[in-house]
């Protein structure tokens, strides 16, 4: 493989021209493209095979229009002068139920002036729409065109805002500066890093290039295949950071070969012949790790898992084509543009310096960094998993406004109401039949249930839907309970079935649970095997597969700490009520989606598995000139440390701006990953991989000959000419 991408580094930077502008064309054309014919998202997070998702297939059968998924829209309605019922603010409801009915697709609206309509203050009601045969993926649209339909309310005084009947996992998550903010802090280190304003802007260019390349495919992708609205955020938080970092890590080894006079075109050829290789291999450990998420069995992980990793592909692509490109029209200028103080200090002797003090004392190293790790990771015991909900959306905004308003007027469970759905042993002519007043009764004597509304029964006489109201919000954990008891439910001959936000998020959580051994397992072995491809030495691959797993018990426990305990909820954006004391606002617990810590796992798994990749690299080169393996360490460590930890800093920097935003999952994204990140790179690649790597000592590098003959030379090293022609075997210990 060395050969074949120092060929190819080799020929971009000869034809540099030519590979910057196809690749220029390429982002501007896939970007545009997807602009212009628009980028489709899906908001189905249906789970085939599920209780929930059984309830919504009955539904759709003979229960009248607007009881499918997203076919209902509420409007809460809000009077602060008096009551609604008064004369002059009845009259301005009517008017604004009346245009609502205009709207198209509109095919039955509920007044509030009706029973259950309306709260027991009369003051606050609810306004229901029913839909069909609209675009249910432009649910957002459509809720903003029916709440304008209701400025006859408004002008009356009154306040109209859109309850939000879309889950987290469902909601469109949109740009803003945090991008930018990102790209600023990466090149204000890749300034320190290189002293050169020039060499800086190649990796912020090539990434920003890279970027939109994906992000065009992934919109495109939306006309032939279901694309979840997180797919955009994840592919530009990943794709910024591994964009940026893979092109640093190639001009760093450039730059170095330009500083010992080796000519441009063979100094790039080298680079990608070396590092390139690296980063091939980095780039798809973190694409196995994020494929591995289609083994979820929730469809949405699944695509979210694969399309993310439509953004590595092409950082990986960009890399190796054109980096390479761009070093060779710079030719020395890569150097030009020099800050003042900064990046002249090339010396990584400080820390060479650190790994031959590692090597001295390995035993002190290994017992002080697992402390150190089990301390950060203590707190992932208190992690709190459960389905968010607009209570937790960001103070003032209409999701949240409308969420108190109805928790105020109707109690908290009116945000998360159940569809119970039951196929009956044989039809039925009324909904007043006994055995529907049977289970009307069964379900009202569960535990936790505020209110059950009238039957409504289908054309064929065979399934019976019972709208229920919980005592508890979607995000308490004790609506689960509800949902598992009104399921638990046994009338003779009788399927109770439920539906609704609560019960969808709780099967979400079931499946998650059952099929994440298989996720971590998978993602572990292959990068374990992939490890083994590139450096013949089981041990440490199945040493390094392992390893990457130490920062994840440092990211769920930062999670836990901020989200679960509360400790700095208050820090990343995150708003209680108005009503909570100074203390509960400052202990603000928010539960985890069931799906984060997975994906989380997955993400993280592969971009730690990057600086690993890169570190191994390091050590090998060195070790096979000399077989001093402390000695090797050292080096290793020497001569990737200071890049490690600026890749590192422009991850960090990346990850925490996008903590910004206001959606809670893109929050938990951004502390997890950060956290983790910074972990990796000190303790764990500072510390903790060179120490067990000094008392490992020859074993590292062992591999049985039987299975020496059976892997294939893929050279990730990319022994260069200067260094080895071509490695012997490393030698069993004795």
């Amino acid at each position: 493989m060395a050969g074949f991408l120092g060929r190819l580094g080799g020929w971009c930077a000869r034809h540099g021209r030519i590979v910057l502008a196809l690749w220029v064309i390429a982002a501007v054309g896939l970007m545009g493209g997807s602009l212009v014919l628009g980028r489709p998202v899906s908001n189905d997070v249906s789970i085939p095979g599920t209780d929930a998702q059984r309830a919504h297939d009955l539904m759709r059968d003979g229960f009248g229009p607007g009881y499918a998924a997203g076919g209902t829209v509420q409007l809460v309605v809000y009077s602060d002068k008096g009551p609604l019922i008064d004369e002059r603010a009845k009259q301005a409801v009517d008017q604004a139920v009346e245009r609502i009915r205009t709207v198209p697709h509109v095919v039955k609206v509920d007044t509030p002036f009706r029973k259950g309509g309306i709260a027991s203050n009369l003051r606050i009601g609810v306004i229901t729409v029913r839909m069909q045969g609209h675009d249910s993926s432009k649910l957002a649209e459509t809720t903003q065109t029916l709440s304008r339909a209701a400025d006859p309310a408004r002008a009356a005084g009154l306040e109209v805002v859109a309850a939000d009947s879309s889950t987290p996992a469902d909601k469109e998550i949109k740009t803003g500066p945090s991008e930018i903010i990102g790209v600023a802090c990466a090149l204000v280190v890749l300034v320190f890093a290189f002293g050169t304003l020039a060499a800086a802007l190649v990796p912020i260019f090539t990434a920003l290039v890279s970027v939109a390349a994906g992000l065009g495919v992934i919109g495109l992708l939306g006309h032939v295949v279901d694309v979840p609205k997180q797919a955009g955020i994840m592919a530009t938080m990943i794709g910024l950071g591994v964009g940026i970092d893979y092109a640093l890590f190639l001009l760093s080894r450039h730059r170095k070969l330009l500083s010992e006079e080796v000519p441009v075109q063979e100094s790039v050829r080298r680079t990608v012949a070396s590092s390139g290789g690296a980063v091939v291999f980095a780039g798809g450990t973190v694409i196995i790790a994020l494929s591995a998420l289609m083994l979820g069995g929730f469809p949405l992980l699944r695509t979210l898992g694969w399309i993310t990793g439509i953004s590595v592909v092409c950082a990986v692509l960009t890399s190796i084509t054109l980096v390479p490109a761009l070093l060779g029209l710079l030719g020395h200028r890569v150097n030009a543009l020099r800050v003042p103080f900064l990046g002249r200090n090339r010396d990584s002797s400080g820390w060479a310096g650190l790994g031959a003090w590692v090597a001295r004392r390995p035993w002190q190293v290994l017992v002080a960094s697992v402390v150190v790790l089990a301390a950060l990771a203590a707190p992932a015991v208190a992690l709190k998993l459960g389905p968010l909900d607009d209570g937790y959306a960001t103070q003032g905004s209409p999701a949240r406004r409308a969420y108190e308003l109805m928790a105020v007027g109707f109690g908290p469970g009116s945000n998360g109401p159940m569809s119970v759905v039951a196929e009956l042993p044989q039809p039925v002519a009324a909904a007043d039949d006994p055995v529907v007043d049977q289970l009307t009764r069964e379900i009202t004597a569960v535990d936790g249930v505020a209110h059950v509304a009238p039957a409504t029964l289908n054309t064929s006489g065979r399934a019976v839907l019972i709208q229920v109201i919980p005592s508890y919000a979607p995000s308490d954990t004790r609506a689960a309970d509800v949902v598992r008891d009104i399921r638990a439910i046994s009338l003779p001959g009788m399927k109770v079935h439920v539906g609704g936000k609560v019960a969808a998020l709780t099967d979400a959580g079931n499946r998650i649970s059952d099929r994440t051994p298989l996720v971590i397992g998978v993602v572990v072995l292959l990068s374990a095997l992939l490890l083994l491809f590139a450096f013949r030495a089981p041990i440490v691959a199945v040493k390094a597969a392992l390893m990457n797993l130490v920062s994840l018990g440092a990211a769920f426990g930062a999670l836990a700490l901020v989200f679960s305990i509360g400790l700095g909820s208050a820090l990343v954006g995150m708003d209680a009520p108005a009503s909570s004391s100074s203390l509960e606002t400052l202990f603000f617990t928010v539960p985890i989606e069931s799906y984060v810590p997975l994906m989380l796992f997955a993400v993280l798994f592969g971009l730690s598995m990057d600086y690993e990749v890169f570190l191994l690299t390091a050590v090998r080169q060195a070790y096979l000139g000399h077989r001093d393996n402390g000695r090797a360490v050292a080096e290793g460590l020497g001569s990737t440390g200071r890049v490690i930890t600026s890749a590192a800093l422009i991850m960090v920097a990346v990850f925490v701006a996008f903590i910004a935003y206001p959606d809670p999952m893109v929050k938990t994204f951004g502390v997890g990953l950060a956290v983790a990140i910074a972990v990796d790179a000190t303790i764990i690649r500072g510390f903790l991989v060179p120490a067990t790597m000094v008392l490992l000592g020859r074993l590292n590098w062992w591999c049985p000959r039987w299975l020496d003959r059976l892997l294939p030379n893929l050279s990730v090293e990319g022994h260069d000419e200067e260094a080895v022609a071509t490695p012997s075997p490393v030698p069993h210990p004795r």
